[in-house]
């Protein structure tokens, strides 16, 4: 049988990233058929392993596919006597291990439903497409990523898109000169988990520097992902001002072309960036969580517009509404058209007989294992809205930086998790 290190540098290789499910439904499929499950797909490609006659009672979870930060990236795994991480890329495991810990389960022959679902990362698409019989009682969710926390509940959030259509032909009367300034290999992170790190906002800093040099925009284009905090962004500008450089990973090209007329976009767009509370907007004390926050996430250009994404998270589903109907106004206001998507609910804390057994067991091996509530979307919220029955709970090992190129997880947090996980398995069983 091989082992979970094994398992993962196994499925590392097939291509995961978001939206890409061939690669590992086939893997999935050829491996139930030999170890005698059967591997069930729906339309949205999720894919429940589970015996033919089953009797499980309780349903393990991780989502299959992957953050890339490139298109199509297949990551490669950096490897020492600690640790594990990728070159130059996402390593994949958010949520890989947890995919791992399923099939080494699978290889014990262990009588579960086992549940892979897809594109968490765009929007948790799988699992609120779900359409595959889940009878057990329990679940427990493998896409945590703090040893010896035991999350019981998560962040709600929404996914803001506002667009920008003032721009205008103008004279260059001022002589205004063009540059290409851009902003690269920032550390970038998890929008909900990171936001309270003081990660760089590529965007943010960029918008700052347009400001500063009285700037018009051009173009502009960055960040990577809805759910991550902007690593990336280049803009093409027209100022009189030189602009100034205040990040070592900035790059100021001057572009040595003049023109008579010039299509900006309206200061209005650059001000209500520049004056946009990015991060944290809320903490919760008692949860010792952040409770409410936004993250400015993307902006691309398009031929007779500019777009904008942002990421809205809350523990509370009153105060996200409040955040989203807050943001929405505020955007109206400065002449953008605003639609919303990607909502998903918060998960309020649950403790139940199914927690106060993971706790038991995790405090056997580890006296400091607690129960916690996280801000970052959870699937957990979507199957407890689809089974309200289920009791649930979330564990994972180690996983530092997830969603960028620093991500790492630890050798050790990997075994003594699967131990963990191997317990429960045994005592709902």
């Amino acid at each position: 049988m091989p082992t979970i290190l094994e398992i993962f540098k196994e499925i590392t290789k097939l291509q995961r990233c978001s939206g890409n499910h061939e690669a590992f439904i086939k893997y999935m499929q050829d491996l139930s058929q030999r170890l005698g499950y059967i591997c069930l797909i729906d339309d949205v490609f999720n894919i429940l392993c589970k015996k033919e006659n089953s009797k499980a009672k309780i349903v393990f979870q991780s989502h299959y596919d992957i953050v890339c930060l490139s298109e199509n990236c297949v990551p490669q795994i950096i490897e020492d006597n600690e640790s594990l991480k990728a070159v130059d890329s996402t390593l994949g495991a958010d949520n890989g291990i947890g995919c791992s810990y399923m099939i080494a389960l699978m290889y014990e022959n262990f009588d579960g439903e086992f549940l892979f679902t897809s594109d968490e990362e765009i929007g948790l698409i799988g699992a609120n497409g779900l359409n595959l019989p889940i009878n057990a009682s329990f679940m427990l969710n493998l896409d945590s990523e703090e040893e010896g926390e035991i999350c019981i509940g998560c962040a709600g959030g929404v996914d803001i898109k506002a667009s920008f259509k003032d721009k205008k032909i103008i004279s260059n009367n001022e002589n205004l000169e063009l540059y290409e300034i851009s902003i690269s290999n920032l550390a970038g992170g998890h929008s909900g988990v990171d936001i309270d790190k003081n990660i760089p906002n590529a965007i943010k800093l960029l918008i700052q520097v347009i400001k500063e040099c009285n700037g018009k925009i051009l173009d502009i284009n960055g960040g990577e992902r809805i759910n991550s905090i902007p690593a990336n962004v280049k803009a093409i500008i027209a100022t009189n001002l030189v602009p100034k450089e205040i990040i070592s990973n900035m790059k100021i090209e001057k572009i040595d072309t003049k023109s008579e007329h010039l299509t900006v976009y309206d200061n209005k767009l650059i001000d209500f960036l520049y004056d946009f509370e990015n991060g944290v907007r809320e903490l919760n004390k008692e949860l010792n969580v952040v409770q409410d926050s936004i993250n400015l996430a993307l902006i691309n250009t398009k031929i007779d517009k500019i777009i904008v994404e942002f990421s809205a998270r809350s523990m509370c589903n009153e105060n996200l509404k409040n955040l989203k109907d807050k943001t929405k106004k505020d955007l109206e206001n400065s002449n953008f058209e605003v639609t919303t998507y990607g909502k998903y609910p918060a998960w309020s804390p649950d403790i139940n007989s199914f927690t106060n057994t993971i706790l038991d067991i995790y405090k056997n091996t580890n006296k400091n294992a607690s129960l916690r509530a996280i801000h970052a979307g959870l699937e957990c919220a979507i199957f407890k809205e689809k089974f309200p029955n289920l009791k649930i709970a979330s564990i994972g090992p180690t996983i530092k930086f997830p969603h960028s190129k620093k991500e790492i997880v630890y050798k050790d947090s990997i075994n003594r998790v699967f131990e963990i996980v191997k317990k429960i398995a045994y005592s709902i069983n």
